[in-house]
């Protein structure tokens, strides 16, 4: 087992009617003045933004609204949002929606505390020291942003898509009520799904440390996620199921599933490439086509662990003479069941062609500044051989 610290600041509160709770907790925390950030017009037509404020209101706290996020959230919204909470003397930062809006309040919040344009960060390499803090009120169980340290934005001008890592980024509070996913499509259920398992997946599947504690947290939250996932998908209302998908959705992403293992992230780079390249691609989408393709290119360089998770989470029988196609088996159960759910598995479905690989991959080595990390170091050949699997 790797050496490994776990730094999981953010209270959590949890359940049904849990909005009316958001005004007290946020004055307790020491809030005044509140931006709250938002995407689209469902967060107004589905009640869920009036009882947020109304919650603020009874609590006796002034809040100023900014909405539109989109998704792959833009670093232009994320600068005007700066400059509002700046004039404004705002002083907390609540983000209402999935994780796009919640990396943009992330970005909005580095960028006042710190006084540096949010890119800076990105390009860089460097973390911010502090932030404002920021609280969200979840409506899409995918991301993790809820828990997590990391922070991701799109430069809608050069058509890049990078991250920020730190500390500073973990969310003071967040509000988690599965009721408000009810609404959420089939088709971003399953991209938040596919999210959920990739989380996971990025650290188990990573060469380096051994953590029979951490496989097990891992393998079942696999498990839930896949049985849950289907019973969401299948009646959209059923609470449990809702329920279990977004605290999956949590705890995939606030560093508890890799305790003692490495962590690479080698499909969440490629994939953002190509969400940057075509904003109308979902992220799960992406991740759900890159996904087994990658697994089938890395496989041979761990095939044990590789058998373990077929044999262990999708129930297929373990060939101790072969286990690399106990191994293989596994990647397509998979990959089913992705179709299943109804998330795409090749790269024309994303509207990628050939002739736009080498570009691609040509983007993700700048982005990281070198091949990207992986069982074996990917270069372009690689990206390229790999995006030629996800046909």
């Amino acid at each position: 087992m790797l050496n490994f610290t776990v730094y999981t600041t953010t209270e959590v509160v949890f359940g049904r009617d849990i909005e009316k709770e958001i005004g007290p907790k946020l004055k307790e925390i020491g809030a005044h003045r509140v931006l709250v950030h938002f995407g689209g017009a469902s967060a107004r037509s589905s009640g869920l933004l009036d009882r947020v404020e109304q919650s603020l209101a009874a609590a006796g706290l002034s809040f100023v609204e900014l909405g539109g996020v989109s998704p792959n959230p833009k670093l232009s919204m994320v600068r005007r949002g700066v400059e509002l909470a700046k004039r404004e003397g705002i002083d907390f930062i609540l983000a209402v929606g999935g994780g796009s809006v919640l990396d943009s309040a992330k970005g909005i919040g580095m960028g006042v505390a710190t006084g540096r344009d949010p890119w800076e960060f990105a390009t860089t390499g460097t973390a911010p020291d502090k932030t404002l803090p920021v609280g969200s009120v979840l409506t899409l169980a995918a991301s993790g942003s809820e828990m997590s340290n990391s922070c991701v934005l799109t430069n809608e001008e050069t058509k890049e898509k990078r991250g920020v890592t730190s500390q500073t980024n973990r969310p003071r509070i967040s509000f988690l009520n599965p009721e408000n996913t009810f609404s959420v499509s089939k088709f971003q259920t399953g991209c938040g799904i596919v999210d959920i398992m990739m989380h996971t997946l990025e650290r188990y599947l990573t060469p380096g440390g051994e953590s029979d504690v951490t496989d097990r947290i891992a393998e079942g939250l696999l498990i839930s996620t896949r049985d849950m996932g289907r019973r969401a998908i299948a009646d959209p209302n059923d609470y449990d199921a809702r329920a279990s998908l977004m605290w999956a959705g949590s705890m995939s992403h606030n560093d508890y599933t890799g305790c003692g293992r490495g962590r690479f992230f080698p499909v969440h780079k490629l994939e953002h490439e190509l969400s940057a390249f075509r904003d109308e691609i979902a992220h799960g989408a992406g991740l759900s086509v890159l996904f087994p393709a990658w697994a089938q290119f890395v496989m041979e360089y761990d095939v044990p662990r590789f058998a373990q998770l077929a044999n262990r989470v999708f129930g297929v029988e373990m060939d101790f003479v072969r286990p690399d196609r106990t191994a293989r088996e596994g990647i397509f159960a998979m990959k089913r069941f992705f179709e299943e759910i109804g998330m795409p598995v090749h790269m024309a479905d994303l509207g990628i062609k050939p002739e736009n690989y080498e570009t691609l991959a040509e983007n993700a080595i700048k982005t990281v500044g070198g091949p990207v990390k992986s069982y074996v170091p990917l270069d372009k050949k690689a990206i390229c051989a790999i995006f030629k699997l996800a046909e």
